[in-house]
């Protein structure tokens, strides 16, 4: 407990799944949080059931307007952020030939646009507070290459790549910025939608008594750690790398995908 006591963060996409367990997990370590959102009734029932250090706010990733107000608000409320989490995303699974301007456009500006926003807007805030932590979420397909996600992956490998040159820029400043790349992870970004999502990862061996989320853990039975991740294990990591911690980490990749990058086991 208490590992970012007087920090204030920023989480966007905060509204569900992963941004959700973040902004639960920030507050439950001492940090004051805005849960940063496009789904407003979602993200005021999030803030609403956290109740103590949390506001929601409206957010458009793809507007600068949108930040800006963004930042204001979260000064009025709690003060200069220290952290930001660019959590927001959206996926598509189509093949590329089929992929249209229009999607692969939205995927873009929402999945890359919006971090690099972030960046520039509550980022410049940190440089001038001379403090603060970034944290960028990209994804296993920033790492490697998918089918059916041709605009997903650009836009992963794109974050990835502006977060080292953030992190060059603003590592002066004392603003450090990393990228976290989640595998597969219980979310409703791939269909899952509940409570017990949010809920610790089942022990291994064992089936998750939730008969929606076995499923989805079948789906990645050839992993390593065969079953997909949860929302709290990847708050977790943007925990350590919100926080005092991780000090001397910039501009660096932590992969949490079950050993999915790691390559395909054979003769099991």
């Amino acid at each position: 407990m208490g590992r970012l006591d007087g920090k204030v963060a920023i989480v966007t996409g905060a509204a569900r799944g992963m941004g959700e367990a973040m902004a639960r997990l920030f507050v439950a370590e001492g940090a004051s949080v805005v849960v940063a959102d496009l789904l407003d009734d979602e993200a005021d029932a999030v803030a609403a059931s956290i109740r103590e250090r949390v506001v929601s706010a409206h957010l458009d990733v793809t507007d600068e307007v949108s930040w800006r107000t963004l930042l204001a608000q979260t000064v009025d409320a709690f003060g200069t952020p220290d952290v930001l989490v660019n959590n927001a995303g959206i996926l598509a699974m189509v093949p590329l030939v089929d992929t249209t301007l229009e999607t692969f456009r939205s995927i873009v500006d929402v999945d890359l646009l919006g971090p690099f926003l972030g960046m520039k807007v509550v980022g410049g805030a940190m440089v001038s507070a001379g403090r603060g932590s970034i944290v960028n979420v990209s994804s296993a397909a920033g790492m490697i290459g998918y089918s059916q996600v041709g605009a997903y992956t650009a836009a992963k490998w794109g974050l990835r790549g502006i977060t080292k040159t953030a992190a060059l820029e603003f590592g002066p400043s004392g603003v450090r910025v990393n990228s976290i790349h989640p595998g597969g992870v219980t979310t409703p970004m791939v269909g899952v939608i509940g409570e017990p999502a949010l809920g610790e990862p089942p022990a291994p061996g064992v089936v998750d008594p939730d008969p929606v989320l076995a499923a989805a853990d079948e789906m990645a039975g050839d992993q390593p750690i065969a079953r997909m991740g949860r929302p709290v294990e990847i708050a977790r990591l943007a925990l350590f790398l919100a926080s005092d911690e991780s000090s001397y980490c910039t501009g660096a990749e932590f992969v949490a995908d079950g050993g999915q990058t790691a390559g395909r086991r054979i003769g099991d």
